[in-house]
């Protein structure tokens, strides 16, 4: 697996799978246009964007670079969002009957090696190190994160601090966590809202 610090963007949940089979990192699906009229989600990928950074990985017709120009403009064209493109090939993915609308393959359909060395060259920081100690369920659990009757109440106060989205579940959380913070510095943080 390649660790890779950078949120990672793309359009639908087979292009998440697909990197997921190889990558260890945040992968956040647009699923589609619907990240047009999805707050929440915005709201999520801006927070990364200022914290971890972003990496676009859309297909490349026309409906990833309009998705793609969105992103730019609700991350404010940030140095921390880079995007990742990919070559037109023409195909069609195995589970669809007929091709896309322009006859090329997305994410989902590219061979696992063509996508690795598409990241190893256009990538600023490729990172195949050891990933850093992850924030775990059981550490939830034993901060109060969850298990108790007051912890969505500190899950809430958790997010106000990080200035992400309010109703993220303990397992969206968990990711967005370990894609921003240090082991450390997730116990620093919960030890302060422990103070206010």
């Amino acid at each position: 697996m390649i660790h890779i610090k950078q949120a990672i963007i793309v359009e639908g949940k087979y292009d998440k799978i697909k990197l997921e089979s190889f990558l260890d990192a945040l992968i956040i699906p647009t699923n589609g246009f619907r990240i047009f009229k999805d707050k929440e989600t915005c709201h999520l990928i801006r927070a990364l964007a200022d914290t971890v950074g972003l990496l676009i990985i859309t297909d490349s017709d026309t409906a990833g670079f309009k998705i793609r120009g969105y992103l730019r403009s609700i991350t404010k064209n940030s140095p921390n969002v880079q995007n990742i493109y990919i070559p037109q090939i023409a195909g069609k993915e195995k589970r669809k009957s007929h091709p896309s609308k322009e006859g090329t393959l997305g994410v989902e359909g590219l061979d696992i090696t063509l996508l690795k060395q598409i990241l190893s060259s256009q990538m600023i920081s490729y990172s195949s190190d050891t990933p850093k100690k992850p924030i775990t369920k059981m550490d939830f659990y034993q901060d109060g994160l969850t298990g108790t009757s007051y912890s969505a109440q500190k899950r809430s106060l958790l997010c106000n601090k990080l200035n992400l989205p309010q109703y993220l579940s303990a397992n969206a959380m968990l990711a967005v966590l370990n894609a921003m913070l240090t082991y450390e510095e997730y116990q620093q943080l919960v030890h302060s809202l422990e103070k206010t």
